[in-house]
């Protein structure tokens, strides 16, 4: 859809985002209502590492069994794998704002049945349900505001889902930290997200539905409605005229999509690259903090539970800062340079949290023993985090809602998010037998390694897409692109995703 044409990326800025905004204040209403999704996805992601604490305390068998924690952590990530997976084919079947209500109905009866569950077993089907609507709104909370934002503003906009997902996972430590002492500790900490959930709910039921994805389905006037109140009058025909390249998507079922978007370069392009950054997300290691703060805290040598959540809610604000920097500076220096910045701090404080960590096992070799190097452990970790969230932490959600041609969107960034969501679960349930066999120092000099990797592909597949209108993006896709900027990478021939899928 075009913006009122080509947009001179290099003059965006934060102060654009809050004139425009601030201007037409139905923007930013549809973003942050859009955005509590990403809220229960902080919180819910995030909650889990001081709930675990408690949960092992009342239920021997966890306390025993380290598969047992890892499967309480890990669940939530295997249900937000088929949810990213269903997302998908809900976001193109029942659009955007259908997909987010049902993701917020899975979060809401997810949170009552783990605040009442009697055994570990019953947890573990509460935190699945609150998977399926992780993945479900992980994926269709950015691209609702995405398709709602000017191209100028889109980064911005979108870092908001990002900032409240940060927020949530702050709110989660809060929440935490609040209830240490209250009768039921983790049944409050896991069923309090049941409430933002109803919130989102009622909310969702009086906005729109995306402008484009009802265009797509042939609801033109309805689309043109929202649009008027989106944009200035004299760019809503164009946005209009722009989208009749894609009305050869209606009627197409999912697997006919799915084989059409592989076959097509364009779209294949654009999944190496959204691809390519959702792993790279999460094979820095970030959820093994997130997951596990608490106890990665007590490994520095802090025993006191309390202690341990206080010391993990001051990594939790730094990750929610660092969303703040993000929102500032994505549209102002784009997103591929934000996150080559990104990934260069969090190999070099990968390292050093390794070093870390090795000296300060060798010097109190028993798991909460005080040590010299525990607070140091703490800062470097900080400064990872610091490294990661603006760009790593937002940047992938915002290019996977914006790399994508609007016939491709729903599958495009369903797989990417499947992608996310598999790597993620492959961190998370192996991490506390990494650090059994390797410890904590060996299994963050393994992620330094891999992420270094991750440096060399984002490199190579990720585009700019900076400012430009999705039309542009996608003619950028078509010509090609090099690792090193500007376009033209020699090899396939392309079709337009307009026209021939299949050619070669």
């Amino acid at each position: 859809m075009v913006e009122g044409g080509p947009v001179k990326a290099d003059k965006t800025e934060f102060t654009e985002c809050w004139k425009i905004s601030s201007k037409n204040p139905y923007i930013m209403k549809l973003a942050f209502a859009a955005g509590i999704g990403g809220l229960l996805f902080g919180y819910d992601t995030g909650v889990i590492s001081g709930a675990l604490l408690y949960i092992k305390e009342d239920f021997e068998e966890v306390d025993k069994s380290t598969f047992l924690q890892e499967l309480i952590v890990s669940t939530c990530v295997a249900g937000a794998i088929i949810g990213a997976a269903v997302g998908g084919y809900a976001n193109d079947r029942i659009g955007r704002r259908k997909t987010i209500m049902v993701a917020d109905v899975l979060f809401f009866l997810g949170s009552i049945i783990m605040a009442i569950a009697p055994v570990p077993a019953v947890i573990i089907v509460g935190r699945v349900l609150v998977g399926l609507g992780v993945g479900m709104a992980s994926m269709t909370a950015p691209l609702y505001i995405s398709e709602a934002s000017p191209a100028k503003i889109r980064g911005a906009m979108v870092s908001t889902n990002g900032l409240l997902i940060t927020g949530g996972q702050f709110l989660s430590y809060l929440i935490n930290l609040a209830f240490t002492r209250a009768p039921g500790t983790w049944r409050w900490m896991l069923g309090v997200a049941g409430l933002p959930a109803l919130i989102q709910f009622l909310l969702m039921w009086s906005l729109p539905e995306s402008p484009r994805w009802l265009y797509r389905e042939n609801y033109v006037h309805e689309a043109k409605e929202i649009l008027e109140k989106l944009y200035p009058e004299d760019e809503v025909d164009t946005s209009i005229e722009s989208e009749k390249a894609d009305e050869a998507a209606i009627g197409e079922t999912m697997l006919t999509k799915l084989k059409n978007a592989f076959k097509n370069p364009v779209v294949r392009r654009g999944l190496y690259a959204g691809v390519t950054v959702q792993v790279a997300q999460q094979f820095v290691g970030i959820n093994t903090v997130m997951y596990y703060s608490p106890t990665i805290v007590q490994f520095a040598g802090f025993a006191s539970k309390s202690v341990a959540l206080s010391l993990s809610l001051i990594t939790a604000g730094l990750n929610a800062f660092g969303s703040i920097v993000s929102m500032l500076f994505v549209d102002r220096y784009g997103r591929k340079r934000l996150m080559i910045i990104s990934m260069a701090g969090i190999i070099f404080f990968l390292i050093f949290l390794s070093v870390v960590f090795i000296e300060a096992s060798s010097h109190a070799p028993k798991q909460g023993c005080p040590s010299k190097f525990g607070i140091l452990a703490v800062v470097f970790l900080g400064l990872y985090i610091v490294s990661y969230s603006p760009g790593m932490g937002t940047v992938p959600w915002i290019v996977n809602s914006e790399i994508y041609p609007l016939k491709y969107r729903g599958v495009g960034g369903g797989i990417a998010a499947v992608a996310n969501w598999v790597s993620n679960l492959i961190v998370s349930e192996s991490y506390l037998t990494l650090t059994e066999h390797l410890g904590p120092g060996g299994t963050f000099f393994l992620f330094a390694g891999v992420s270094t990797l991750s440096l060399c592909l984002i490199i190579w597949f990720v585009p700019e897409t900076k400012g430009l209108p999705f039309e542009e993006v996608e003619k950028m896709l078509a010509e090609g692109y090099r690792p090193c900027g500007g376009r033209k990478v020699k090899g396939e021939k392309v079709g337009k995703v307009t026209g021939d899928d299949n050619a070669a």
